[in-house]
């Protein structure tokens, strides 16, 4: 018999929500703006993920605190860990916003992976937007699907994820590009797992959405979750 899969969702740039011990560190214009801006969340990632939790009926973690207070999808020690306007925080503050917020978000995710029983395979999607221009270039990609390839099981599932994707009438269409516009197997949160657990038992994958598409339409999205279904069952994560 198979082993079952079950979906695990975050979100880890869902909000721009700046705690108010910290409120003094964005009060100028700069931080103001950056805060409103892609520099300060994922706009639309959070209504993307509630609404795939429920097509693939999974749990959904989500930070709502900004990445520019502290980047809750890269590793300790990483340089974009605290922006400019966090940097200049006394260690001891540090400790106190990884602690109530980096990792407590990272424990809730780890938290839902193991509530998922023994024997079934995870399949862990992390869910993103990214701006449609960087650094003056329009980017070719609509939509993303981020894995390691040195992982079989997450190629298998995103190779056959695109291709499952592209046949759905709401995608048809949309440029739809595997470890584009980011490489799936840099920092993240979703690259810390990996080193924590089997393939056997865990394959994380990142979706990375255009904010081109946002507000994206409800048949899209819902094609995403249903073609995830049946990529994981087809190339054998279920």
């Amino acid at each position: 018999m198979a082993e079952p899969t079950r979906y695990v969702l975050s979100c880890e740039h869902g909000g721009n929500e700046i705690p108010p011990a910290y409120l003094g560190l964005f009060e100028s214009p700069a931080a103001q703006a950056a805060l409103a801006s892609h520099r300060g969340w994922d706009p639309g990632s959070l209504e993307i993920a509630e609404r795939l939790a429920c097509v693939l009926d999974a749990p959904l973690v989500v930070q709502r605190v900004s990445r520019l207070l502290v980047e809750c999808n890269r590793s300790l020690g990483h340089p974009r860990l605290w922006s400019e306007f966090s940097s200049g925080l006394t260690s001891v503050e540090k400790a106190h916003v990884l602690f109530h917020h980096w990792q407590a978000h990272r424990d809730a995710v780890r938290r839902a992976i193991g509530r998922i029983e023994r024997g079934a395979r995870v399949v862990h999607l992390s869910v993103h937007t990214f701006t449609p221009v960087w650094e003056g270039r329009t980017r070719a990609t609509d939509i993303g699907l981020l894995y390691d390839p040195a992982r079989a099981g997450e190629g298998g599932v995103a190779r056959t994820w695109q291709r499952v994707l592209g046949a759905q009438p709401p995608a048809r269409g949309l440029k739809i590009h595997l470890n584009r516009p980011y490489r799936g197997w840099t920092d993240a949160l979703v690259t810390a797992l990996r080193r924590e657990l089997a393939e056997a038992r865990y394959l994380g994958l990142e979706l990375e959405v255009s904010q081109g598409l946002v507000p994206v339409p409800a048949e899209v999205v819902d094609a995403v979750g249903t073609s995830l279904r049946s990529a994981t069952h087809t190339d054998g994560a279920g």
